[in-house]
C-alpha cells in the first residue's frame, strides 16, 4: 500500500512536470516542496490532504535547486513545527538565498521570477544539516548521499514500502518516457553519478519517486537505461570536444526533444523545454569533462 502521494505543482499551468511528495507517517513529511512560484498551490493541496498548520513535521530536501527547494522558506512560515533537512553543503544557501537566486537568474534570465517565484530565506534554527552517516528525519526514512547531478544531492528511502525519493539523481521521465539525465552546469560529476546509479541498484528500492515526475516501478530496467544514457552522453560529449564540433550540442537537443515529444504532446513538450532545454544538460557534461581534462 502506498504511503505517499505525489502532489502535482503544475508550474506555469504545466501538469506532470514538477512533483512534491507527501509521506504519510506519524511525523508527516514532504520531500522537495518545489518552486516558490507553486507555493500557494502546494499549501492548498496539503490542506486538501488534511495537513494543518501544526501537522507538518519535516521538509526533506534532495538538493537546493529552486525547482526543488524554492518554496521551503514559505513552508517554514506556514508550518511552524516543521524542520528542514538538507545536506550541510547547501544549508547556508537557504539561510541567505541571494547567491542561489543570482546564479539561477544567470541561467534563466528574465524568466527567473515567473518560473521560480519569490524565494524566502529559511531560518537557521529551523534546519537540521545532514552529513553522510547521519540519521534521517525519522527512523524508517533513511537518507543516502546520491551525488552526480550535484555534489550535495541526497535521496531518501522509506523502508516501510521501499520507495526511494530520488530528486534528480535518477533522472527525469515525463509521461512514461525513457529516463533523461538532467544535469546543467556547473555541478555535474559523471563518475559520481554513475556510482550513485550503482548504489541505487545495491539498495534495491521497490519504486522510484521522481521529482520530474511521478512513481516508477520498473526500477532495474530504468536504472540500467539511465546508466547507459549517461555513459553514452559522456562519450559523445568527449568526442565532440576532442573534434571541436560545437554542433553536437544542438543535435543532442533536437534528439531529446524528438524522443520525448510523443510522450508529452507537442505543445506541452515545447513549453517544458523552454524551462529545461536539453542543450543545458550537454553543457553540464561538457563543463565537467573540460574541468577535469
Amino acid at each position: 500500500m502506498s504511503r505517499s502521494s505525489c502532489i502535482d505543482l503544475v508550474p506555469l499551468g504545466l501538469e506532470g512536470i514538477i512533483g512534491c511528495y507527501l509521506i504519510d507517517s506519524p511525523e508527516p513529511t514532504v520531500v522537495d516542496p518545489g518552486p516558490a512560484s507553486s507555493a500557494d498551490r502546494l499549501l492548498e493541496e496539503l490542506r486538501g490532504h488534511g495537513i494543518g498548520p501544526t501537522d507538518l513535521r519535516h521538509i526533506a530536501l534532495t538538493h537546493i535547486h529552486l525547482d526543488h527547494a524554492g518554496a521551503t522558506g514559505h513552508l517554514t512560515k506556514w508550518f511552524p513545527r516543521a524542520t528542514v533537512h538538507v545536506h550541510h553543503v547547501g544549508a547556508s544557501h537557504l539561510v541567505d538565498p541571494t547567491e542561489l537566486v543570482a546564479n539561477t537568474r544567470r541561467a534563466f534570465g528574465p524568466a527567473t521570477d515567473e518560473l521560480w517565484g519569490d524565494v524566502k530565506p529559511v531560518p537557521s534554527d529551523r534546519m537540521r544539516e545532514w552529513s553522510p552517516g547521519d540519521r534521517g528525519p525519522w527512523g524508517e526514512l533513511r537518507p543516502f548521499a546520491t551525488p552526480g547531478h550535484i555534489g550535495h544531492h541526497v535521496s531518501y528511502l522509506d523502508e516501510r514500502d521501499g520507495t526511494l525519493y530520488s530528486g534528480d539523481s535518477m533522472g527525469v521521465a515525463l509521461s512514461g518516457s525513457p529516463p533523461h539525465p538532467m544535469g546543467p552546469p556547473p555541478a555535474v560529476d559523471v563518475p559520481a553519478w554513475l556510482a550513485t546509479i550503482e548504489e541505487v541498484g545495491k539498495i534495491g528500492p521497490e519504486r522510484l519517486a521522481l521529482t520530474h515526475f511521478g512513481f516508477r516501478t520498473d526500477v532495474e530496467p530504468y536504472r540500467a537505461e539511465l546508466q547507459r544514457r549517461i555513459e553514452d552522453m559522456a562519450a559523445r560529449t568527449a568526442s565532440a570536444l576532442k573534434a571541436g564540433d560545437s554542433s553536437q550540442a544542438e543535435i543532442f537537443d533536437r534528439e531529446v526533444r524528438d524522443e520525448m515529444t510523443p510522450y508529452m504532446g507537442e505543445e506541452r513538450a515545447g513549453r517544458y523545454f523552454e524551462m529545461f532545454p536539453p542543450r543545458n544538460d550537454w553543457a553540464g557534461i561538457s563543463f565537467y569533462l573540460e574541468s577535469n581534462s
